[in-house]
């Protein structure tokens, strides 16, 4: 990830949860808030109700590519949380990229080209 870096404290987390804006669909979750490093944080949370570890390791793979592939669409500035649902749990690449990209349309955060 060239522009971003991973939220890794759960204080990070918190702050976006209390302070931030969500938007959902069928597989994913999004949280955004905007923050003054000039660049993305992401975090990806996964809770056990989706799966065994197995399951979800390759939720939060299929995510954090997703986001890598899709990156220089985002706009930079801000702290984004991404949490998989129980939907997500069988989909593949494509059904997850498409719920993360709808997902940013909808926070406005996507530049359209």
């Amino acid at each position: 990830m060239i522009f971003s870096e991973s939220l890794k404290k759960n204080r990070d987390f918190q702050k976006v949860y209390r302070n931030g804006r969500s938007y959902g669909n069928k597989y994913l979750v999004m949280y955004l808030l905007k923050n003054e490093l000039g660049r993305n944080r992401i975090g990806i949370s996964v809770s056990r109700k989706v799966g065994n570890s197995i399951i979800r390791h390759r939720l939060t793979r299929l995510i954090r590519e997703s986001y890598r592939l899709q990156e220089d669409h985002f706009q930079c500035g801000f702290d984004i949380v991404v949490i998989a649902r129980v939907t997500a749990k069988d989909k593949n690449y494509r059904e997850i990229e498409s719920a993360l990209m709808h997902l940013g349309k909808l926070h406005n955060v996507v530049n359209s080209d």
